[in-house]
């Protein structure tokens, strides 16, 4: 018999980590192959991890919680395979209590660069940072116990990587500032220190529980979505500028060949592929619209990636990205929407196909809502949100005069970054996209 080690595959990029949520099988389980043995979670995204190979499940390496690197050994399969699937490096023993964690190298680590002459191995941080709701890559972790940094202060930095992360440049600039406020002392006289007493915080709003309430724990993907949306307002100043456009032209000419387009690409057309064309077509217009800030600089984004908000059965929220989607024709982004939105309510979606997007739209039409104001997908500057489409009386001019008529209307209203972005560039974007829908060829073959 021979033992394969199953590790911790790769994701992504910039995936470092990921934490085992559940495990599915149970040392002395039979597994066959492809069979899932656990799951995981990185950021917003759970996956399952499938058995390369068929045999007994002998070791667990990882308990449920724990935060595995990747490429490390988190399982132990007997196999009668040739000994050669073996992995070159010998098994962990049973006895630790937790593997030791490798240093991720500095393309797993997101927004982080190595450090200069950093040597391979970080020792293991002393402090203790698993009780944060912030993740904190190795990385970090290792400069916050070496500089010191206590748990509550580290939680205090403002990130600028992706998802609000903190970066390593980020607590190098924290400890440089820090250091640079504290006064110059001279080393002949001994320094008076007066200590301020410390603004006791404000105590947090009690929340009144009457005996028919019903308390309910956030999950983690809620809790994520939570620090991300107040991160969002913390960092950006919020403005929203409203358009209504006449899309009847789009409503008339989709009727016109739902049917006929369905039965040549075995795929539904609905409203958000074409949003999205518009949308692509207006960030060419306007390209200052497609960036993200990164402390007094401004990045301008060369592809063009556009996060399309969906909601899933468990009442959350996840935002699939559509890569290049300038470069894509109308049934590309409709089968690209299609399979994003489909795989992330079955919960099959990959972490890189969360990651890098530049600009996001959300359809808050589809509950009803005419209109929204919705948060900022930090890093980007700016989101989309698009109404419900309504029948209303509305002007038309004509070569006859103005005439009255029932027609296809909705509001579109982007919320973006005042830092970088002011009203008349929100407002020409946002004007843009509409006026892409308004003109939209009923002649057009899908």
């Amino acid at each position: 018999m021979a033992e394969y080690q199953l590790t911790l595959p790769k994701m992504g990029e910039s995936v470092a980590e990921a934490t085992i949520i559940k495990w599915l099988k149970q040392p002395g389980d039979t597994i066959k192959m492809d069979e899932t043995i656990l799951e995981i979670a990185t950021d917003k995204v759970d996956s399952e991890v499938p058995s390369p190979v068929a045999g007994k499940l002998v070791k667990q390496l990882f308990a449920e919680n724990d935060v595995a690197q990747v490429g490390q050994v988190i399982a132990i399969i007997e196999t009668d395979m040739n000994a050669s699937v073996e992995a070159s490096a010998p098994a962990p023993s049973v006895q630790e209590s937790k593997p030791a964690v490798e240093t991720p190298k500095e393309a797993d680590i997101p927004g982080v660069e190595q450090l200069t002459q950093q040597p391979e191995t970080i020792k293991a941080p002393a402090a203790d940072f698993s009780q944060s709701e912030r993740f904190y890559s190795p990385l970090v972790k290792s400069i916050a116990a070496e500089e010191g940094i206590s748990l509550s202060e580290l939680d205090t930095i403002k990130g600028s990587g992706a998802e609000g992360r903190v970066t390593k440049q980020d607590i190098l600039d924290y400890l440089a500032s820090r250091t640079s406020a504290s006064p110059k002392v001279d080393k002949q006289e001994s320094p008076k220190v007066e200590t301020a007493p410390k603004a006791a915080p404000a105590p947090a709003p009690a929340v009144s529980v009457s005996g028919g309430d019903e308390i309910i724990e956030m999950d983690r993907m809620r809790k994520l979505i939570a620090d991300h949306m107040v991160m969002s307002k913390h960092t950006s100043p919020h403005v929203t500028s409203f358009v209504e456009a006449d899309v009847t032209n789009i409503v008339q000419w989709r009727e016109r060949i739902k049917k006929g387009f369905e039965k040549r690409e075995n795929e539904k057309i609905t409203f958000t592929p074409i949003f999205i064309e518009a949308v692509a077509k207006a960030i060419k217009d306007f390209p200052m619209i497609n960036v993200s800030v990164n402390g007094n600089q401004i990045i301008k984004k060369k592809d063009i990636n556009i996060g399309m908000a969906t909601a899933l059965p468990s009442g959350n929220l996840i935002v699939p990205v559509i890569k290049n989607a300038d470069q894509l024709n109308l049934v590309g982004i409709t089968k690209a929407v299609n399979d994003l939105a489909n795989r992330a309510r079955q919960n099959k979606l990959q972490p890189d196909e969360v990651q890098n997007g530049t600009f996001t739209l959300t359809n808050v039409g589809s509950f009803g809502n005419v209109m929204g104001t919705p948060i900022i997908n930090q890093p980007q500057v700016a989101i989309l949100a698009v109404g419900a489409i309504k029948k209303k009386p509305a002007v038309i001019e004509t070569e006859h005069g103005d005439v009255i008529a029932i027609r296809h209307m909705m509001f579109l209203s982007l919320s973006y970054d005042h830092r970088v972005v002011d009203g008349a560039l929100g407002g020409s974007f946002v004007r843009k996209v509409a006026d892409y829908l308004e003109a939209w060829d009923t002649n057009r073959e899908a």
